[in-house]
Parts: structure tokens; C-alpha cells; sequence
């Protein structure tokens, strides 16, 4: 069971986004959710170091300023954030968005149900599976990443 990290919601619709958070209330998920409405935005959530990283990422693909396919590409490059699942948690049933998000990095995708009752179910999924796996300790990545670049060779 994952301690009580945050949950990212990287989501650019109000509407969408309160969904969400009364799909986990419903849900009884005890993990805060912390709202970002662009890739922009999470990112200088995830990358200010005085934030707990959260545990999982959900995020939409379709939004301004940044979208989800190009916070992806940052992510699973950049050495202390890849480590975190992100499930793309989308409308788009584009064949080409599937593909390029996995290509990218992305854990899961799931299309976006119009029936709350369905959303739920999926939310409830992602939630159980996610909660209950192992994930890497980013304090041990940073420690490993420190050690391979300060030993000598």
C-alpha cells in the first residue's frame, strides 16, 4: 500500500477535474489531489522542491499551453520524475494518441467514460492497482543518481 502521497491531476476542465475528485470521494481514496490545468503548470509543480511528489499522475492530453503529449516527453526524461506511472486519463480515442502516449512512457490510458457510474469503475482500478504497487523511492533514485555521478572512475 502506497503511503499517503498526492495524486497529480494535470486536467484543463473544471468540470472534468470536480469529476474527478468526486469519483475519489465517492471512492473513499484518502490521497489528496492536487490540480494542475496545463502540462506547464504541473511541471513547475513537480519540479519546486519543497513538494511531495505524488505517487501517480493522471493527466488529459488536449490542453493549452502545454499538452499532454509534450509534459510526457518532459517527464520520462527528465531522472528524478520518470519513475512516477502516468495515466492518460482522456476524451480521445485516437489510435495515434494511444500509441504516442506508450511510446512516451505512459503506464495506462483510459478513455473517459460519459457515465459517471463507469467512471467510477475505471477510477476505481486505476486507484486499487496503483495504490497497491511498488513504486521507487525517489529519495533512493536521487541518492543513486548522486553516487554515479560524484564517484570517481
Amino acid at each position: 500500500m502506497q503511503p499517503q502521497k498526492p495524486i497529480l491531476l494535470v486536467e484543463d476542465d473544471n468540470v472534468d477535474a470536480m469529476t474527478v475528485k468526486r469519483a475519489m470521494r465517492d471512492l473513499h481514496v484518502e490521497h489528496s489531489v492536487i490540480h494542475s490545468v496545463n502540462g506547464e503548470e504541473a511541471l513547475k509543480y513537480l519540479t519546486r522542491l519543497d513538494t511531495e511528489k505524488p505517487f501517480v499522475i493522471l493527466l488529459d492530453l488536449n490542453m493549452p499551453k502545454m499538452g499532454g503529449i509534450e509534459f510526457l516527453k518532459i517527464i520520462k526524461a527528465h531522472p528524478e520524475l520518470k519513475t512516477i506511472p502516468i495515466i492518460v486519463l482522456t476524451t480521445s480515442k485516437e489510435k495515434r494518441d494511444v500509441h504516442e502516449s506508450f511510446e512516451l512512457g505512459a503506464a495506462g490510458y483510459m478513455v473517459k467514460p460519459v457515465d459517471y457510474s463507469k467512471f467510477v469503475e475505471i477510477l476505481g482500478k486505476i486507484m486499487t492497482y496503483w495504490s497497491s504497487s511498488e513504486l521507487p523511492k525517489p529519495e533512493l533514485l536521487l541518492a543513486e543518481i548522486h553516487h554515479k555521478f560524484n564517484a570517481p572512475y
